[in-house]
């Protein structure tokens, strides 16, 4: 008879846990409901605006292509040089300036597309035509973006650029052989 009450209590232990689970179901969107605009967090809105990338430069940065930011603030290990520094500022403060209107943009598309499902007012002609209004400003900022990503590869040696792999973690380190290049 104990056998059998063991072998009961070791079935309950792995029944009763998965059913429990089973039973709350949660999605990875559980919670996001509350969201002001459903598709952006808080972090996403405010890092568009800012002008910030929100991970849309990834094709660059992780193909050895570097980011004006990540390099600035790596500029001591880098070992810029004093021009190196100006011209990454430039870049820097330029595709910001692009990026934060584009941001803007791309908020208030979300949050115009947000309201109408919201509302129960979306119609597949609308949809449509929100969808294309979004895709055209995520284009753009995300261009915004890899074009600063492009300019700042050629003010860097490709041994600083082997370097920023390193530091930022990418396992595929940067030989200086892939592509041409005009670094300073």
């Amino acid at each position: 008879m104990k056998r059998k009450h063991w072998f009961i209590l070791a079935v309950a232990s792995i029944a009763i846990p998965a059913a429990a689970i089973a039973a709350g179901t949660s999605t990875p969107y559980a919670g996001q409901e509350t969201r002001e605009i459903k598709a952006l967090s808080a972090d996403e809105i405010r890092g568009y605006l800012a002008g910030e990338g929100e991970g849309l430069a990834k094709a660059a940065e992780l193909n050895h292509y570097p980011g004006p930011r990540h390099v600035l603030d790596l500029a001591k290990e880098l070992e810029l040089t004093d021009a190196q520094r100006t011209q990454s500022q430039a870049l820097f403060d330029g595709m910001r300036a692009a990026a934060a209107p584009l941001g803007q943009e791309l908020v208030t598309e979300e949050r115009r597309l947000n309201g109408e499902f919201a509302d129960g007012t979306i119609t597949e002609a609308q949809l449509a035509t929100e969808l294309t209004a979004l895709a055209n400003v995520e284009a753009r900022l995300r261009a915004t973006h890899l074009s600063a990503h492009l300019a700042e590869r050629r003010l860097l040696r490709p041994a600083q650029i082997a370097r920023y792999d390193q530091l930022r973690g990418y396992a595929d380190g940067y030989s200086g052989t892939e592509h041409d290049h005009t670094g300073m």
